[in-house]
């Protein structure tokens, strides 16, 4: 959908928090589903987290990521919405674990397409932190934000890459990648 936007990115970018300025400036964000699925999880002494059992937290990233989608384009909300990672986010995860996705994910992530332009943060460790979720070391973080670029690549989206500055610098900076 036109007015759908991926901001994507490795772990402990600033995703979450630009997506919050976003938000002040008036557009609608849609969440990242990875962070609360590993709370609820931990909360209720489950296995979908990434350390106990990736196969099954793969599944729950990906269904929660379909169901956001398609959740936000049956709203018929043609305002321009902002997620927090996209349904291909999931699908790189699995890929990176090694895990077989279903012909239906592949069929949904073919098919549930995103604005072209996808926004992805690169590495900063000035500003990367651990934490409860957030276990991967810096390696990992490069890794992943290496794996996502030849996803969103091999799909057919324009990646573009948000500066390492100030929130409000990159909040400008991708309203007028989408306005101009």
């Amino acid at each position: 959908m036109d007015n759908f936007y991926v901001i994507t990115g490795g772990p402990g970018v600033g995703k979450t928090t630009l997506l919050h300025e976003l938000g002040k400036s008036g557009f609608r964000t849609v969440a990242e589903d990875a962070r609360r699925i590993i709370q609820d999880e931990i909360k209720n002494d489950g296995d979908g987290v990434p350390w106990k059992n990736k196969a099954y937290y793969t599944v729950l990233m990906l269904q929660a990521s379909v169901e956001q989608y398609v959740l936000y384009r049956d709203s018929d909300d043609r305002e321009i919405h902002f997620f927090d990672r996209g349904i291909l986010d999931a699908c790189c995860y699995a890929e990176m674990m090694h895990i077989d996705m279903p012909d239906d994910v592949q069929y949904a992530a073919a098919r549930l397409r995103y604005n072209r332009k996808v926004f992805i943060l690169p590495p900063w460790k000035e500003i990367y932190k651990h934490d409860e979720e957030r276990r991967q070391d810096w390696r990992e973080a490069v890794y992943t934000y290496e794996a996502i670029q030849s996803t969103y690549r091999t799909h057919g989206y324009e990646l573009i890459e948000v500066p390492k500055e100030s929130v409000q610098h990159r909040v400008d900076f991708v309203v007028s990648q989408i306005r101009g």
